[in-house]
């Protein structure tokens, strides 16, 4: 039979005789413990121990004597990271998109690549049904099985940076040359804009004229009919 296992019980060497007072005095235990011979060993002096830590440790902050009388929220940290949109299967450069939100509802567009922030560049033409560049979002869009040749259309400088708005200077009151320089300004933005639409638009109306009726087909706006079933239509 294994012994059982006792725990052994520290004794100290300087045991009480009675409460707080010790069997041997302080210069016996000085003796008794070896200290002595430790001082004697550094030159007379007990050894130091500096602390290695270069950096001094911040002082605690105590907490606040009063609570504030109202709860004071604190931000959320947002660690969501955005991923990339994905396109739907039937939505490939080319094909013909009807826009059902927006000032075109209704408008058929040509669908002409997706840009970094997920949404779609679309173009009319403007030539055939007022529609210019613009970016929709593929939610308000229906994909038809009609789709446009665009291989010979250049679009590699339309990005989100040529849609976004530039910050509005201050203007003083009283100065006329500014604004009629800012005027010059936006003449020259928008006659930039005029000639990429008309970039755009020239290889795209060459290859919609190939095909037989679908110039009409996409100058005419969609809307629904009583008696139609939409989730019956073929696009």
């Amino acid at each position: 039979m294994a012994p059982s296992s006792v725990k052994s019980v520290r004794k100290s060497r300087n045991p009480d005789l009675v409460r707080g007072v010790g069997k041997y005095s302080r210069s016996k235990m000085y003796h008794k413990r070896g200290l002595w011979a430790i001082k004697a060993k550094n030159g007379g002096e007990f050894p130091r121990h500096d602390s290695n830590s270069a950096s001094p440790e911040p002082a605690k902050q105590n907490p606040p004597k009063f609570y504030p009388a109202d709860d004071v929220k604190k931000p959320l940290v947002n660690k969501r990271k955005p991923k990339p949109t994905k396109l739907r299967p039937s939505v490939t450069p080319g094909t013909v998109l009807i826009l059902l939100a927006g000032r075109f509802m209704g408008k058929r567009v040509v669908f002409l690549k997706q840009l970094s922030s997920g949404l779609l560049l679309v173009s009319g033409p403007f030539k055939i049904n007022g529609v210019p560049l613009r970016r929709v979002n593929q939610s308000y869009v229906i994909a038809t099985s009609t789709k446009v040749e665009i291989s010979g259309v250049n679009l590699e400088k339309f990005d989100d940076k040529y849609f976004a708005k530039e910050a509005e200077k201050k203007k003083k009151k009283g100065e006329g040359e500014f604004f009629e320089a800012e005027k010059e300004e936006e003449k020259g933005i928008l006659q930039q804009k005029k000639d990429d639409q008309k970039l755009v638009d020239a290889p795209l109306i060459k290859s919609i004229e190939g095909v037989p009726e679908l110039k009409s087909y996409l100058a005419a706006r969609f809307s629904l009919k009583s008696g139609m079933k939409p989730h019956e239509l073929v696009f």
